[in-house]
């Protein structure tokens, strides 16, 4: 008979005469800590700071020990340092699991659009510098930003889809689609032109009714000035650029003679093309007045807005 490993077969025929299923071998416990043989109390788990008490059951997460007493202040504050050192780590890997979505995002509306390759390898380079930038977060959800992206690839490969195309099929609106376009393209170093180039036009164009010629080339002249602030500046900038465009028409207003337009005459002209609010047009035109004013010397305002035209 011939015992091999936990088994004893014979020699002749080769049956397993027996089989030993207890582990012969050191065990866990032998390799415990020195002292930890009386009283039994050791894991294999390792213990570390990142626990309450060192314990096994209880995480920095808790503000109470294993036992259900509470932290000191001194304690609390300890684990609320360890719990933003954790968050880091754990939001960078879901950050990257968000981005590879945001690709794939991207993939599909380039297959449903008959977009080009490039365009859509340019779309992912966007996402990738938004991701970089971290602007996901808040109402700037990953899948408008992808949306956007694509709109921005888009527009600069001459092959551009419109706002509503891509949000037919991407999982956000076509105002979000609109909104992270632009805040891609001046919270970014990405090089791609403005979507809507000629958004003040459309604007005042909406107000032909109630501006004359002459004030409404005043306006246009004006307002293109403060959209340059707006994108300088980055004011706004998780909002449709039509938004921005009839802020921007509405600051003009309220720096030129004269008050042409209300506050919902212009949110009227801007949602024919994107839903807005009197609340933004009111927010945006206040920063665009105040960014205005210190790019200029305060005596030049309307003067160094629209000289040399």
């Amino acid at each position: 008979m011939i015992s091999e490993d936990v088994e004893a077969v014979c020699a002749d025929c080769g049956l397993v005469v027996s089989i030993d299923a207890l582990e012969r071998k050191p065990g866990l416990k032998a390799h415990a800590p020195a002292g930890t043989e009386r009283d039994g109390e050791w894991a294999v788990e390792p213990t570390k700071e990142l626990r309450v008490d060192k314990g096994l059951h209880t995480t920095f997460f808790l503000s109470t020990d294993g036992k259900g007493n509470t932290l000191s202040p001194e304690r609390k504050d300890k684990m609320e340092r360890l719990r933003r050192r954790h968050k880091r780590f754990t939001m960078h890997d879901k950050r990257d699991k968000r981005l590879n979505e945001g690709f794939r995002d991207i993939g599909m509306l380039g297959a449903n659009l008959e977009l080009p390759e490039h365009v859509t390898t340019d779309a992912s380079r966007y996402l990738e510098a938004a991701k970089e930038a971290r602007l996901p977060g808040g109402r700037m959800a990953w899948e408008s930003l992808a949306a956007g992206a694509v709109l921005l690839a888009g527009r600069k490969a001459g092959v551009e889809r419109s706002p509503r195309q891509i949000a037919e099929h991407a999982k956000t609106s076509r105002e979000r689609v609109c909104a992270a376009a632009r805040k891609i393209r001046v919270q970014t170093d990405v090089d791609v032109p403005p979507v809507r180039d000629r958004a003040v036009d459309r604007v005042v164009a909406a107000l032909n009714d109630e501006l004359d010629v002459a004030t409404g080339i005043d306006l246009v002249r004006v307002a293109e000035r403060l959209m340059d602030v707006a994108d300088e500046r980055a004011i706004a900038p998780g909002t449709a650029r039509m938004t921005v465009a009839g802020a921007a028409v509405y600051a003009a207003d309220r720096l030129t003679d004269g008050k042409a337009v209300t506050q919902a005459e212009v949110v009227r002209a801007v949602g024919e093309t994107v839903p807005t609010s009197k609340w933004k047009i009111a927010n945006y035109s206040r920063e665009l007045h105040d960014a205005s004013e210190r790019r200029h010397q305060p005596t030049a305002t309307v003067a160094g807005l629209v000289a040399d035209d």
